[in-house]
């Protein structure tokens, strides 16, 4: 009798073994993949921020450049609604020139 439970024990401690065992490949398989997953997909940039591409410097320029050309426009143009063109020109086209001028894809 105690010989049959011995050897029912071990059958059940040897099918616990085989099934920890296969847990612990498919643990394994799986953070291979997650890893593998990480590092293949690009980071994510912080959002929410404005012009979050461009550096300090890059953003003050830019400001300063536009303030200076909007300063241009308003005492070098006489007709009240031509300047007002020009400015809602200006602001439509300066997020083509800023791609234009400052993108680093090259």
């Amino acid at each position: 009798m105690s010989k049959e439970r011995a050897r029912l024990r071990a059958a059940r401690e040897a099918e616990r073994e085989r099934q920890q065992a296969v847990r612990a490949r498919r643990v394994a398989r799986r953070d291979r993949r997650r890893a593998l997953v990480r590092r293949l997909t690009p980071r994510r940039r912080r959002t929410g921020r404005l012009l979050a591409r461009r550096s300090r410097g890059e953003r003050a320029g830019i400001v300063v450049l536009t303030l200076a050309v909007l300063a241009l426009i308003w005492t070098l143009v006489p007709d009240p609604a031509l300047r007002v063109l020009l400015i809602v020109l200006l602001l439509l086209v300066l997020p083509a020139i800023v791609v234009i001028a400052l993108d680093r894809r090259t």
